[in-house]
């Protein structure tokens, strides 16, 4: 009866927060397609250039760069120390996510380690109760699913911590590096950071949620498995 209830609280939290923080995914959309602005971006030049800049804004040039046009997604990868841009040449975004990648390269490494680390750890745990609970092995249900919302909750800080950091600078990095090099003009770049702004705004609240419907998918999952079993 527990897991039912705690089920149920999971569920009516996802749509609440869905309302809250969720339809942030149409704005994105919205403000991340602007043919004003992507015809400005392209006056800027290619990824691996804006990327190396930065680092040497940011005094790292030690970081691997690479450019994954196979992949939508760019990310720092902690552990070798390295960039990987995804195709985002034709979004005027670009600037901005490149800078978000490399303030990732300059936070605490400690953090960094921690986090991959630590995220692994969680997933491993995650799958072996799952898999347990599915095979009736698993004594304690309850103390089990604390310790992973335990495991979540940590796991989610310094998440939020990592990716707040990252999204709230970016724009200032992005800022500081398109008026150095001015290959747009005053009002070009202030409408390209004015509108970074209303994209972060927007993101954040976006990340936010979809760090918590992670966590909820796997809550809703586990919970599922402890009723049928």
């Amino acid at each position: 009866m527990e897991f039912a209830i705690i089920l149920f609280i999971s569920i009516i939290f996802l749509i609440l927060l869905w309302f809250l923080l969720g339809t942030s995914a149409k704005k994105i959309k919205v403000l991340a397609t602007n043919e004003e602005l992507e015809k400005i971006a392209q006056k800027y030049p290619d990824n691996i250039t804006i990327c190396k800049k930065y680092l040497k804004i940011l005094n790292n040039e030690k970081v691997e760069i690479e450019e994954n046009k196979d992949s939508e997604s760019s990310l720092y990868i902690a552990v070798t120390n390295k960039i990987s841009i995804g195709n985002v040449s034709k979004t005027y975004t670009r600037i901005q996510t490149i800078a978000h990648e490399c303030l990732h390269s300059v936070q605490d490494r400690r953090i960094l380690l921690f986090n991959f680390i630590f995220s692994n750890i969680y997933l491993l745990y995650y799958l072996v109760i799952c898999i347990l609970a599915i095979l009736n092995l698993l004594p304690f249900k309850m103390m089990f699913l604390a310790i992973f919302i335990l495991f979540a909750f940590v796991w989610f800080i310094v998440r939020m911590y990592l990716e707040n950091d990252a999204m709230i600078k970016a724009k200032y990095l992005a800022k500081e590096y398109m008026e150095e090099e001015k290959f747009s003009s005053k009002e070009e770049t202030n409408k390209m950071i004015n509108n970074f702004g209303e994209l972060n705004n927007v993101g954040i609240k976006y990340i936010h949620y979809r760090m918590y419907l992670t966590f909820a998918i796997k809550l809703i999952i586990f919970l599922i498995i402890c009723i049928i079993v």
